[in-house]
């Protein structure tokens, strides 16, 4: 089980992964950055756990995932109901892991 306390406290300093964004154009905004900072440190989150996490609507989430994904930034995988998504691109991992 993930320690989502742990990791929203990660994610605190908001102006740093804002940065990032602006940065790296092709996320576009803060919440797909912040998805991307999610899944470079823990990879295989489920929507459900991104979205408590990030303490926004499931939808919003899954938007985002899904315009993540069209971009190739991402992949998933399914087990029973559950869908664990991750990071696909290894460049953009090596960026965020470089930058935040």
């Amino acid at each position: 089980m993930i320690q989502i306390r742990k990791i929203k406290k990660e994610l605190k300093n908001e102006k740093l992964i804002k940065e990032c964004a602006e940065k790296f154009g092709l996320l576009g905004d803060l919440t797909k950055m912040k998805i991307c900072y999610l899944l470079c440190y823990y990879p295989e989150l489920t929507v459900s756990e991104i979205a408590e996490i990030l303490n926004m609507p499931i939808s919003r989430v899954s938007h985002a995932l899904r315009k993540l994904k069209e971009k190739g930034i991402v992949s998933f995988w399914k087990d029973c109901r559950c869908s664990f998504y991750k990071l696909k691109d290894e460049k953009l991992l090596k960026l965020i892991k470089n930058h935040l």
